[in-house]
């Protein structure tokens, strides 16, 4: 009976603490025990699961799909969002909502981040920023040029500067063309001393936030002119291609696709966006599925944040694995 009495008396204290709402400091001075014994009784009921937590996960959240995915392809966090129609205007705008709070709720002082400029629902996601006091980061990096077409560069260069100044950083502009003529073309524009000083910051980025493309590029890339012909992108396909995080190219196993064409590319490497040490990727929609499916292979993403139809999509080609359960140890 000696155990039995022990339980009632746990059982006591933890119902004064979560029920009633004592402070531990009242229950001892009530049970006339020290506030030491109290704490170790309310760990002794979480031990004897006298006490039980329950999550109940609020109307238009998706905890079950965030929890397949994160096991289906190993990674640290997945953020699913409601979304009323499988449209993509609909979808980059809860998506750049829910980035702009995620990273208000997370960004580190000092941080280094490092942006893609040609990715609408990244610039959905600044829109949706506010200024934060104080100043929080260090810099906002440009991660793939941002020279095209006048009218649209503007929407990129203002997405880069806009993101500096609400998190008090200083903006790093990347001032050459996304993909250059030819390969000499690049390399001359790289002896650039503007151009260099942004790119030396590659290597330095904490904090890198990407929007996943498939083979037929957005609207607002196609229109900035940073884009290969319809033949070179064929190439790409040919070669395994499904889609590409800012112009660097990956195949349904999240293998880099290497082709001549990329070395006409001006940004930042699948390579070094792995060593980056939190790369949040911001991309939803039907066109993107099978993108996004390989982008999530390559390694080099740590949070998604997508939409509960392609999240939908994503978990029924991608059963979650058992064997990968415990793996996501790593800080988001």
């Amino acid at each position: 009976m000696s155990r039995l009495n022990e339980l009632r008396l746990i059982a006591r204290v933890a119902q004064m603490y979560h029920i009633e709402g004592a402070r531990q400091a009242d229950i001892a001075r009530h049970l006339r025990m020290s506030q030491a014994t109290v704490s170790r009784m309310l760990k002794k009921a979480v031990e004897e699961e006298i006490v039980r937590t329950t999550v109940v996960s609020p109307s238009g959240t998706y905890a079950d799909l965030e929890t397949a995915i994160r096991d289906a392809f190993g990674i640290v966090e997945v953020i699913v969002v409601e979304c009323s129609e499988d449209r993509d205007g609909a979808i980059m705008a809860r998506i750049g909502e829910a980035a702009a709070h995620f990273l208000e709720a997370t960004l580190q002082p000092a941080e280094i981040i490092g942006v893609s400029s040609w990715s609408e629902t990244i610039l959905r996601m600044v829109d949706n920023i506010h200024p934060m006091k104080g100043g929080r980061a260090k810099h906002v990096v440009q991660t793939l040029g941002g020279m095209g077409d006048p009218t649209v560069q503007i929407h990129a260069n203002q997405l880069t500067t806009r993101l500096a100044r609400l998190t008090g950083a200083e903006a790093h502009l990347l001032s050459a063309p996304g993909v250059a003529q030819s390969r000499e073309a690049k390399l001359v524009l790289l002896s650039d001393a503007y151009v260099r000083e942004t790119m030396d910051l590659f290597g330095k980025i904490t904090l890198a936030i990407v929007g996943i493309g498939a083979m037929e590029p957005s609207s607002m890339l196609a229109r900035s002119g940073n884009v290969f012909s319809s033949r070179e992108l064929a190439d790409i396909a040919e070669a395994g291609g499904v889609g590409d995080m800012s112009l660097r190219f990956f195949d349904a196993d999240g293998a880099t696709v290497k082709t001549p064409l990329d070395d006409r590319v001006i940004g930042m490497s699948l390579e070094s966006l792995e060593n980056v040490d939190r790369v949040i990727a911001l991309a939803g929609g039907r066109s993107k599925t099978q993108a996004i499916r390989g982008a999530l292979r390559t390694g080099a993403i740590n949070v998604l944040i997508t939409d509960k139809f392609t999240a939908e999509r994503l978990v029924a080609d991608n059963p979650p694995d058992a064997s990968k359960e415990g793996e996501q140890d790593a800080q988001v």
